[in-house]
Parts: structure tokens; sequence; C-alpha cells
């Protein structure tokens, strides 16, 4: 086979025109060098394009905005193929106010044909396309120039592949008859990755450890200090923690401090943030009651709920080795105790990624059915890879 050209650049005029003339391609790969432990958002040094039988390294140091580039993957009929996409789609919604438009993720694609996930760019080129691939620059110096040739390799390497892989998992899906799944995982990706939308939902703050035992009222100062992190964190640029680290959130939460001094006690805080956090902490208790946050409901663990759960976690995973599903992409232990909580109290499923697209119409009503009775299982053999066996529940009746 051919090796693709391969070409650096690095001016404004050669991106421009570059990407006039990819716009003629239906499919684009691309992967993403940046550093993110000193900013509030990672910091882009590289990109890298693959087309067929062309590789182009962007060096964004040196041609400026990539906005050409952005926009080409704002185009939905253009498919943008990525590998563990998440950082891409936060760096490309980050500087040119939306993700891809089109995307395909060859780690989602290979959970959902050989049951696989998640797969490292590696381990996905070797077991694919059978070449090995040196991961020997994974924690290198990407802001610093002239690059050296094995960084160069390295960073072509990421892309070499991506549209060879592409073509090869599409007509494996589209034989399965899985290609709206993985456009489905795609989509769930882009939501979740760094959508402001997405992420007021989920209610960041909420995932803070150690405000189990807080009530509604220091719940709103633990809120308001989240927010007040974010905004500084965003304005100077910083990773948040290094504003205020999340125990301290909690901290000053359960010390109710009403004034600075108060505060000055607590080993972390920068002087400087003392009257902000103050005032936050005040605004939080100025709230009428009803306007502060709701302690999470405190979930009831009924004695048959842990054997019940496991039952179907062992379901579950029979029917992911048959159908060559990543069972971790399919359910967590968590949706699956969710799954069983709704069962025995006869409540609603709340909303989940089981109760939704592919899931729902595939997985979700075998696991039901199990609940329900409707199936029952048996070993059928302990030497098979899938040992169980699931039939329809043969109903007794007297004469």
């Amino acid at each position: 086979m051919t090796e693709p050209t391969q070409e650096i650049i690095t001016s404004a005029v050669q991106l421009v025109e570059l990407c006039r003339e990819w716009s003629d391609c239906p499919v684009i790969g691309f992967d993403t060098e940046f550093v993110g432990e000193h900013t509030y958002h990672p910091e882009l040094c590289l990109v890298q394009v693959a087309l067929p039988n062309r590789l182009y390294l962007i060096d964004p140091y040196s041609t400026g905005p990539l906005d050409p580039f952005w926009r080409l993957l704002h185009d939905p009929q253009r498919v943008a193929v990525v590998h563990a996409g998440r950082e891409e789609v936060r760096l490309c919604r980050v500087l040119s106010g939306a993700p891809p438009a089109n995307l395909f993720d060859i780690q989602l694609a290979a959970g959902l044909i050989n049951g696989a996930y998640p797969l490292g760019h590696a381990a996905v080129v070797q077991q694919y396309l059978g070449h090995r691939l040196s991961k020997g620059e994974t924690l290198t110096e990407w802001r610093r120039r002239p690059l050296t040739p094995a960084q160069v390799r390295y960073a072509f390497d990421d892309v070499r592949y991506l549209l060879r892989l592409y073509e090869k998992q599409r007509n494996h899906l589209k034989t399965l008859n899985r290609l709206e799944w993985v456009k489905e995982e795609a989509e769930r990706l882009i939501r979740r990755a760094g959508c402001p939308e997405v992420q007021a939902e989920e209610e960041r703050w909420r995932k803070l450890r150690g405000i189990g035992s807080l009530d509604r009222r220091k719940l709103a100062v633990v809120k308001g200090l989240y927010e007040l992190r974010d905004a500084k964190a965003i304005a100077a640029d910083r990773p948040a923690r290094t504003i205020l680290r999340d125990d301290l959130l909690v901290e000053i939460a359960k010390r109710t401090p009403k004034t600075t001094k108060d505060l000055e006690v607590i080993r972390g805080l920068a002087a400087r943030d003392l009257p902000d956090v103050l005032q936050t902490v005040e605004a939080a208790y100025a709230l009428p009651l009803e306007k502060c946050p709701s302690p999470p409901e405190r979930e009831v663990d009924f004695p048959q709920l842990p054997l019940i759960t496991n039952i179907l976690i062992a379901v579950l995973g029979d029917y992911c080795a048959r159908h060559h599903l990543a069972m971790s992409l399919v359910a967590s232990t968590s949706d699956i105790r969710t799954l069983t909580r709704a069962a025995i109290m006869g409540n609603a499923i709340p909303e989940m990624p089981l109760t939704q697209g592919w899931r729902a119409r595939n997985v979700l009503p075998e696991l039901l059915a199990v609940l329900a009775g409707r199936k029952q299982f048996r070993l059928a053999n302990i030497r098979s890879e899938t040992p169980l066996e699931l039939q329809p529940t043969v109903r007794v009746t007297g004469n």
C-alpha cells in the first residue's frame, strides 16, 4: 500500500488554502495534542489531520486561529473521525463555538462490534489492522518548538490509520445493522463533552465528596462556592482546583463562617478570595429555604436488591458476550441497581442511558423480561463463553 504524503502546516495562508481544498472531502480524520494542567481549558498545541493518502500537522502557534478547519467539522455532511474524541469535541466547541456536527468515534465503534471498550488507539490499530504503534511520546512537552522528529512521527501515527479503521468498522457496523447505534453514541459523547447546558443539568457540584450529610442551606453554600470557583477559574484561565480545592468547598459550608476571620483559619484559602467567599456564603443564607437545593433522596435498599442486581448483571454479561457488545458501554452496575429498585417498588424506571436509544430497543426488554418472570435462564453450557440460555417462562396451570 502506498505511504501517504505528510505535510506540516505552519502559516495561516497554507491553512486557508488547504481547508478550501479539503472542503471536497466527505470524511476527515483528526486528533489533537494539548496540555491541560495549567489552564481552565486545555491549551491546543497541535492538530493532526488525515485525508485519503495525505496526512497533515497543523501548528496553531504559527498558523493562528483554526477557524477554517473548525468550519469544515461543523458541516453535517462531512464525517469527522476520531478516537476517544471527548477532548477533540471539547476543544472544537471551546475554540469555535460548536462541536463537530457528524462524529464517528473509533473507540465507541469497537465497543459495538467486538465487545472491547475502552480500547486505546494502539490496541485498536493492532486488533483491526495488525500494525504495532509506539506510544513513547504520550507525556511529551507539546508546547515546545521545534518539534522533535520523534514527536512528528508520533503525531502522524495518531491519524495514519484513522480512515482505514473507519471504513473497516463502518462496513462491519452496516453488516450488524448498528450504524445508527454508533451515531447515537457519538451524539451522546458530544452532549456530554463539556456542553454547558448538559453540565448544568447534571449539577456537577453534587458529585463532590462529603455533601451527603449537608442540609439544604449548606448545599446552597456548596453550589454557590462551586459557581464562584468556576467563574474565577475562567477569568484567570486556570484549572478550577487551583482556585479552590473540592474539599474546601464542603469544609466552608460545614463551618458556616460569618466573618473573614472565620475563613482565615481554614488552610488553603487564598487571602484575596476571602471577601468573595464570605459574600457567597451570605448570599446562600439569604435565599428562601425553598430556593435551596434539595438533598438527594435516600435510596431504599431492599434485602433482595443485591441478589437480583447480581443476577441481572450475569444476564447482561451473557447477552453482551453473545452479541459482541462491551458490557461497560451498555450499562453500569448503578444502572442495573436503579432498574432493579424501580421494579421492586413498582415505580417508573428513571431516565438513564439504558432507557434510551438502541439500549432501550435491544437490551432493556431482555432485562425487564427476566425481572417480570416472563423469561427464565439456565446454565446451558459452563464451558461456553455464553453459558446462559434464556427461555420464555412456562406457566403451569391446574386442571
